[in-house]
């Protein structure tokens, strides 16, 4: 494919998919449009860079589609002044739409070679990019003012929260009962919690799995 039909394919993506799906927030359709999602993508996957699908990256592990994406950005807010933190950095596609709407982006990858990939990806675009688990965070890059998880989980550990900032916000797809629902939570003071406003398909993350809890 050429850079010519890969503009045309990310120019459809945002007027045929995130304007109509709410993703209306005018300075995240603007990251959208500037950043090459086709970078973010192994050579293998090429062809599906603007599809609204999963592209698989390796066993376990996806890219998240745009209007899962585009919906979690805009209710985030990002504002010009905020610290970041993506959780689940994968090829860093995420990491660099955040980097053209806020202050400082710090991206968490638990995965070597997907790390890799994202270390290339990401040359110039001022992300700093983190190796190591996910469930974890990164405290030492904190007190964040938006986190974005950039895939499904069942539950935010305490520590991830605790790397927020007070009346900070964090996006993340969460599962519920099975269904996976795009969900905002706030902090203030010592209290946090979370609001779903939409359901969709998305990937999920690792090591976020609820505890079970034993019944008789």
């Amino acid at each position: 494919m050429t850079e010519q039909n890969f503009d045309h394919m990310r120019r459809a993506m945002i007027s045929n998919l995130l304007r109509t799906t709410g993703t209306n927030d005018p300075v995240v359709l603007a990251a959208f449009e500037e950043v090459a999602r086709e970078r973010f993508v192994p050579r293998e996957r090429l062809a599906l860079s603007y599809a609204d699908a999963l592209v698989p990256l390796k066993p376990g592990r996806d890219l998240n589609n745009p209007l899962a994406l585009g919906r979690l950005l805009t209710e985030a807010g990002p504002r010009e002044s905020d610290r970041a933190l993506v959780i689940g950095a994968a090829t860093g596609y995420s990491a660099a739409l955040l980097s053209k709407m806020v202050a400082s982006v710090v991206a968490v990858e638990e995965d070597a070679e997907l790390a890799a990939f994202a270390r290339d990806a990401l040359a110039g675009t001022g992300v700093t990019l983190v190796e190591g688990p996910l469930a974890e965070g990164h405290r030492a890059g904190g007190p964040y003012d938006l986190i974005l998880i950039d895939g499904a989980v069942e539950f935010v550990p305490d520590e991830i929260v605790s790397q927020l900032k007070d009346l900070g916000r964090l996006v993340a797809p969460t599962i519920d009962r099975g269904v996976t629902r795009l969900s905002i939570g706030r902090k203030s003071g010592e209290a946090f919690g979370m609001a779903s406003f939409s359901d969709a398909a998305a990937a999920v993350l690792p090591d976020f799995v609820r505890p079970k809890v034993f019944t008789f």
